[in-house]
């Protein structure tokens, strides 16, 4: 039975954007980018993305109890079938979702864990340009990309993030080991069955093949 609540981790640029793109639109689950959803909510210049910008633009982590707040609202907007993007980013995230997710009766089915060696992740988020409408990310080189041009998906202007700067990038990794890493840990006690780990270094369809045979 396909799989329809997934959780996909790992490292700033090891292609979670990317992976997500190419699931939801070859099983039609919907993809859901904390991230995205705060950056967008910030370009509107809402009252939550003014807080989230103060946060994201220090390539800080975003409170849990802002990224709680509006993943609880997505799902009771647009209910149990999702592929989160990053999320959980700390264990007490993870643990809310799956107190959440219990009291739904609709438990998480696959924890993806994409694996990417620290120096490959500067040399990606330099190369990277991102939509702070709909969040897609492309490589200026891998795909012919220039600031300015329009998203492949939305056609607004594809820019450099504000929090792609070294220190920021510096900042995000060290968050990365000491909040995130912790999550996975959590899912291995707590799900071992469901968590799948994939080297992300090999192309990406490469990856998205070996993540294909663990959603059908």
């Amino acid at each position: 039975m396909q799989k329809q609540r997934i959780v996909l981790l790992g490292p700033p640029a090891s292609g979670k954007g990317t992976q997500a793109d190419l699931i939801a639109s070859a099983y039609g689950i919907p993809h859901v980018s904390t991230g995205a959803l705060l950056r967008s909510e910030s370009s509107r210049r809402t009252d939550i993305g003014l807080e989230a910008d103060s946060w994201i633009s220090k390539g800080l982590l975003v409170p849990d109890e802002l990224v709680i707040r509006i993943v609880t609202t997505w799902i009771e907007k647009n209910g149990s079938t999702f592929l989160f993007d990053g999320f959980p980013r700390s264990v007490s995230q993870a643990e809310y979702l799956d107190d959440f997710l219990d009291s739904l009766k609709a438990p998480l089915d696959l924890i993806i864990v994409l694996e990417l060696a620290d120096k490959e992740i500067p040399r990606r988020i330099n190369d990277r340009l991102s939509c702070l409408q709909c969040g897609a990310t492309c490589s200026g080189k891998l795909d012919a990309q220039v600031e300015g041009a329009p998203c492949p998906r939305c056609r607004k202007p594809l820019v450099r993030r504000n929090d792609d700067t070294d220190e920021a990038i510096e900042r995000r990794l060290e968050i990365y080991r000491e909040l995130t890493m912790p999550v996975v840990d959590y899912y291995n006690r707590t799900s071992s069955e469901l968590v799948r780990r994939i080297d992300a270094e090999v192309g990406s369809q490469s990856v998205f093949t070996s993540i294909s045979k663990l959603i059908s």
